[in-house]
């Protein structure tokens, strides 16, 4: 057998040779941690396996869109009964409904959603409907927050936006971020007539985890009241994955519009937007603000979505942030004996990773800059490929959080635990 259809560097060089940099999403590429990506021929659970038969326990989870875990069966037996029916038809299917239904009667404040493709999609089409219900043009949005590729968006993003080191990127014309304003994170701006909306992270998880400090959202919220402005959240990866209510029910800030996408999906391609019904109405074909695809509302992808909000609870919830929570504390504690500083920050089930030398003054970031300046100091590439050597994976980049599924049992985390403790040693001893 070639060794092209065997290996990871194999199967890795025919994608360099028909795919772009042999990834179709840079944040999958190793460039930030070196070395070659592995490639994934299967997941069940916790973990996945390549295709060189490694198994690895799995804290990607497709960036959080995972919630139950890889492969599991009810949405496996969902996505098959809907294929059966047809997998695309450009027309209404009750699917559709029945995923907006669930969605509108879990979030609080939520009365109508729109489905899209993408969390980048839903954002985009948000920002539109944003600008045509205010009748302005300019946005903000702040330091280290990604909300997709759109161009008026890539402006100061995070995610693999800052793992490449890229101001933003090029093919973006001046013009289409001019009415684009970036504001520090964690620090309530000052408004005007002009700004359309406002744009957020509820909890910034592209810049590593940071939380908002206490004020933050509830100041956005009284910012945008007194100037007109739309409050805009991000919740592609919060919504579902903080709980049932997301973010806006976590923090008890309600936005004009949310963007929801990972979660919904039950790991197929789907987003969404949402808030009041008045607000909808903007949209065509009732309103005057365009926005259409044809793959919207998937049967596949609806099926998939309803099936993963249909087996959670508040309860299942609850259970998850615990066991988090715990993980958290004994991984940060790990790295710690292994001679490395390390925070370990979590927002529900939400968890994120800095690493630094133990010698110096760390604390944990309240916004990007301090974010940048610990992932400056290089660590996270060695510990990285420590940690994909003892058979556990994480996001190949700084700026990534850890996505713990309903599917990670005490076991899978004690042996994250044990591998971080001597992944950390192995690092610092090369110090």
């Amino acid at each position: 057998m070639p060794e092209s259809t065997t290996t990871n560097a194999g199967w890795f060089a025919r994608a360099e040779a028909v795919i772009p940099g042999g990834v179709d999403s840079p944040v999958r590429s190793f460039r930030s941690v070196g070395g070659t990506p592995y490639t994934v021929v299967r997941g069940s659970g916790a973990t996945v396996t390549d295709v060189e038969g490694r198994e690895y326990l799995d804290f990607v989870q497709s960036y959080g869109a995972s919630l139950l875990g890889h492969a599991h069966p009810r949405v496996i037996a969902a996505i098959t009964e809907a294929a059966a029916k047809g997998t695309t038809f450009g027309a209404p299917t009750p699917g559709e409904v029945l995923l907006a239904e669930a969605i509108v009667g879990a979030v609080p404040g939520l009365e109508q959603v729109r489905f899209v493709s993408s969390g980048t999609e839903a954002v985009m089409s948000a920002v539109r409907l944003a600008r045509g219900a205010t009748g302005r043009d300019r946005i903000l949005k702040f330091d280290g927050c990604y909300h997709g590729h759109a161009d008026h968006l890539l402006v100061a993003g995070g995610s693999g936006v800052a793992e490449l080191g890229l101001p933003g990127s090029a093919g973006v014309p001046a013009g289409a971020v001019a009415d684009t304003l970036v504001a520090p994170y964690n620090v309530v701006p000052t408004l005007d007539a002009s700004v359309a909306c406002v744009l957020v992270e509820p909890v910034a998880a592209n810049m590593n985890l940071v939380r908002p400090t206490e004020g933050f959202l509830e100041g956005l919220r009284a910012e945008c009241d007194r100037v007109g402005a739309l409050l805009i959240f991000d919740e592609v990866i919060t919504g579902f994955r903080v709980g049932l209510g997301g973010a806006a029910e976590m923090t008890g800030v309600t936005p004009d519009l949310w963007c929801f996408g990972k979660v919904i999906g039950g790991g197929l391609p789907v987003g969404a937007f949402g808030g009041s019904a008045a607000l909808l109405e903007t949209l065509a074909p009732v309103g005057p603000v365009y926005q259409a695809g044809t793959l919207s509302g998937n049967p596949l992808a609806t099926a998939a979505g309803l099936a993963v909000l249909s087996e959670v609870t508040d309860d299942d919830y609850i259970a998850l942030i615990d066991r988090t929570r715990r993980f958290g504390s004994a991984l940060c504690q790990a790295i710690r004996d292994g001679g490395l500083w390390s925070c370990v920050p979590s927002a529900g089930p939400l968890l994120g990773l800095y690493l630094a030398p133990a010698s110096g003054e760390w604390s944990a970031p309240s916004n990007y800059p301090e974010s940048r300046a610990i992932a400056e100091t290089g660590l996270y590439p060695a510990f990285f490929h420590e940690m994909l050597h003892r058979g556990v994976a994480l996001a190949p980049g700084a700026y990534e959080v850890l996505f713990v599924s309903m599917a990670h049992t005490d076991a899978h985390l004690d042996q994250a635990v044990a591998a971080a403790r001597e992944a950390a040693a192995a690092v610092a001893r090369s110090l």
